[in-house]
């Protein structure tokens, strides 16, 4: 799969050191090559997450019965500041080898549980472990971005990141925009500016950003082509035209907006205005933590309000407009687009990153027989039929196993944080906040049931 979406059958990819050499049919290997036999599979570019919050990984399938009200009050309100540097770490940790697990070698940390240069300092350290490319996104939800990004001890961390060689992990703001008049977000935006760094920022969240943020953003001359609009699904025309005119990206977590609530997942918008989309998982308090149901989710949402506006008209939808090349792309080449790094990985071609991922199980009937690659990915296949991985040339899985892993010290690590949390909390609090309450239903009268008395008149049965 290259820049265009071409299916390449047959397709060999030669990988030398960190890059990729060549890619085409029957090419030769050196005599000293590693020969992977990827017949009956797929190979396809590494995977771009570019939105996913890995310390709440931690907390996996917890919130699985939130409203997006009852996230904000576990995390912003009352627990979220319970997390140590440890469990962010252990969080992070699993997260990282959770996405490359599922062929995502590249994720943008949304790491806004960082409420101390300490807390950053443990989810650098877990990104360091890790194998892949990341984007630590630096934000703190228990403080307005205009102080904890203005803060010397920040910058200071922030400007050490940025001056290490490699560039294996690499840092952005993240944080949000309300719609203040006053603006306070500008002194973070002034921050991002200085350093030279980019900018994501959750935008059109129903009940929490709105367009008088997006209007702030432009008016104030902070929206630029490196910004990137995570959800975007309750904005008004005039927002989408300014994100389109400044060269913004969204990144779409399908899931999270069709469950959560934060408003109709935006790919039918984006293509109205020609705004550049990429996937995400968001966060596996709630969801699935793989590309493949982002994708096969974003499918769904597409065409199901794609039809249902054709209905609303009195019509029948007869050629879907969203295809599973495009979602495919939107988790390869558009996730690289939307981070500045189309020219470094996102597509198999000379030249760029060994970030290569195959898929094949010759274990799993899903897998046989493989017709449309595309459709295959987006509606097939799962992160079991992962195989093998590549990160920059490094063999991070293999034979559908990570390498390399200390699963007794990851689990140790993950089973101690979960145990500090749950003491902090308390039993109560903790299955109250798993449990929420489930709102009444009223069943509406039926006209087709009836009642009568058991005795007539006369008093006889």
């Amino acid at each position: 799969m290259d820049q265009d979406r071409r299916v390449l059958q047959g397709g060999d990819v030669l990988v030398r050191g960190e890059r990729i050499e060549a890619v085409g049919q029957g090419l030769a290997a050196p005599g000293d090559a590693f020969v992977v036999d990827a017949q009956g599979g797929i190979v396809l570019p590494g995977m771009i997450d570019t939105h996913r919050h890995l310390w709440q990984t931690l907390m996996r399938g917890y919130g699985a019965d939130w409203t997006l009200t009852q996230y904000f009050v576990w995390y912003y309100l009352e627990w979220g500041k319970a997390f140590r540097p440890e469990e962010v770490f252990a969080g992070n940790l699993l997260g990282a080898l959770e996405a490359i697990d599922a062929g995502v070698t590249t994720t943008v940390d949304w790491s806004h549980g960082l409420q101390s240069v300490a807390h950053a300092e443990a989810a650098l350290a877990a990104l360091d472990e890790a194998p892949g490319r990341y984007v630590l996104a630096y934000g703190n939800i228990q403080q307005g971005p205009w102080e904890w990004a203005t803060s010397p001890e920040v910058q200071q961390f922030l400007r050490r990141l940025l001056g290490r060689p490699g560039g294996k992990v690499v840092p952005q703001l993240a944080f949000d925009v309300p719609g203040d008049p006053a603006f306070p977000e500008r002194a973070a935006f002034e921050v991002a500016r200085e350093l030279g760094i980019r900018v994501t920022t959750h935008a059109g969240v129903w009940g929490a950003t709105n367009d008088e943020g997006i209007r702030l953003m432009h008016e104030h001359g902070f929206m630029t082509p490196g910004t990137t609009y995570v959800h975007a699904a309750t904005l008004q025309p005039d927002s989408y035209h300014r994100i389109a005119a400044t060269g913004g990206t969204v990144s779409v977590a399908t899931e999270s907006e069709e469950s959560a609530g934060q408003g109709y997942p935006t790919t039918y918008r984006l293509r109205q205005y020609g705004i550049p989309g990429s996937l995400s998982n968001d966060t596996s308090v709630w969801w699935s933590g793989d590309l493949f149901s982002a994708m096969r989710a974003t499918l769904g949402a597409d065409r199901a309000m794609e039809h249902l506006e054709h209905h609303e008209r009195g019509e029948t939808l007869t050629h879907c407009s969203l295809r599973a090349e495009h979602v495919v792309a939107m988790a390869t080449i558009g996730g690289a687009r939307a981070l500045g790094l189309d020219a470094e990985t996102g597509s198999l071609e000379p030249g760029k990153a060994a970030d290569v991922v195959l898929v094949r199980n010759p274990r799993s009937p899903a897998m046989l027989p493989i017709l449309n690659p595309y459709g295959h990915l987006a509606f097939q296949a799962q992160r079991a039929d992962v195989e093998l991985v590549l990160a920059k040339g490094r063999v991070v899985k293999w034979a559908g196993e990570l390498v390399d892993v200390d699963w007794a010290r990851l689990r140790r690590l993950v089973e101690e944080g979960v145990a500090h949390l749950e003491r902090t909390l308390g039993a109560e609090a903790w299955h109250e906040g798993m449990h929420p309450e489930i709102p009444t239903t009223r069943v509406l009268e039926n006209p087709y049931t009836y009642t009568y008395d058991e005795q007539d008149e006369a008093g006889e049965r």
